[in-house]
């Protein structure tokens, strides 16, 4: 199989695993958790995403996310790309008042801090009971309805709770200088025939960033690799390194 195709193979396994995994993506578990000194399994999760993307950059948004899945089956419906802009700036400010109630939980919490993997979960299944699944469909809708209405991963650019921790990941790998996996261009060979860019399902202007060789400062590429696999004169390429100028 393809590389896209293998891709989204997995993407639509993990949304279809999202009842059962649902809560360890949840913020929400999180701040439960902590009120009670309990490390739960989102905490965990999100810490995974932030160390594994000081390497791997946005790559799970492109292969394994959930709502990423939701949102390319969206494309189908509204192929346009997500105004950007301003727009974007919204879900780091829900990530910082985030942060800021996960602090005074903490606080205000009471016992021992203890890790329990569990929490909140019916032996590991997150969507056990009937009521959850109300919780469910108003997440689902939260991801898609700005897809549907705004264009490619719109929630991803908007409100997206989990990107925050992978761009701050990022950034802190190229601080450290870490190799980190990204993708390259050789500008002399583009011709500007855009097919990139019509493929990229976060909707970023490829071909300017080809031709500047610049996609490593993009804190929005997932590195799904779309363009890499479109471009038939193999402009585009992934790369694993760090680059000067980071």
């Amino acid at each position: 199989m393809k590389r896209q195709q293998i891709r989204k193979l997995i993407l639509l396994v993990s949304l279809l695993l999202l009842p059962i995994t649902m809560w360890y993506f949840s913020p929400a578990i999180i701040i439960m958790g902590l009120v009670q000194h309990v490390l739960t399994g989102s905490f965990f999760v999100f810490l995974s995403m932030l160390v594994i993307s000081m390497f791997m950059g946005r790559s799970f948004c492109g292969f394994l996310c959930p709502a990423g899945a939701l949102q390319e089956c969206a494309m189908s419906i509204n192929v346009r790309p997500a105004k950007q802009g301003r727009r974007r700036a919204i879900k780091f400010v829900i990530w910082t008042v985030w942060l800021a109630i996960l602090v005074f939980a903490f606080a205000g919490g009471q016992g021992d801090v203890r890790a329990d993997f569990l929490f909140m979960t019916d032996h590991g299944i997150s969507i056990s009971k009937p009521v959850n699944y109300i919780i469910y469909y108003t997440v689902i809708l939260l991801v898609l309805l700005p897809s549907l209405i705004c264009g490619r991963r719109a929630a991803c650019h908007y409100i997206c709770w989990m990107a925050p921790f992978l761009i701050l990941g990022e950034k802190i790998g190229k601080l450290l200088h870490i190799p980190q996996l990204h993708i390259k261009a050789d500008k002399n060979k583009c011709i500007s025939c855009n097919k990139c860019e019509s493929v990229c399902p976060m909707g970023l202007k490829v071909e300017r960033m080809a031709k500047a060789n610049t996609f490593y400062k993009c804190s929005d590429c997932i590195q799904c690799g779309a363009c890499v696999d479109k471009c038939s004169r193999k402009v585009l390429s992934y790369s694993w390194k760090a680059e000067k100028g980071r």
